[in-house]
């Protein structure tokens, strides 16, 4: 299975749109959606899971695609950094 990202998704995009985008290109096995902790605002990316092959293709077909006026971001999702102190992004 693969982590895609997700990015320049509109503000008014929902899980259920980007769902159904991927879906197009295989199973979509689950949507992350990245919000602000402590406004809960959407950030305006976010992550699908996809069998590898199904990834490949929805990569492929979808990076640079027009989303409610905005060309997505569409890769595969590089492994999560170190925050601060040695910590993961998220405390």
């Amino acid at each position: 299975m693969k982590t895609i990202y997700v990015g320049n998704l509109p503000s008014g995009a929902s899980e259920t749109e980007v769902r159904e985008l991927f879906a197009q290109h295989g199973t979509v096995h689950a949507v992350r959606w990245i919000t602000d902790r402590y406004t809960g605002r959407f950030r305006g990316f976010g992550f699908v899971e996809m069998d590898d092959a199904a990834a490949e293709a929805a990569i492929n077909a979808l990076n640079g695609t027009d989303m409610g006026g905005r060309a997505l971001t569409v890769n595969e999702a590089s492994p999560r950094r170190e925050g601060r102190r040695g910590q993961r992004d998220v405390w």
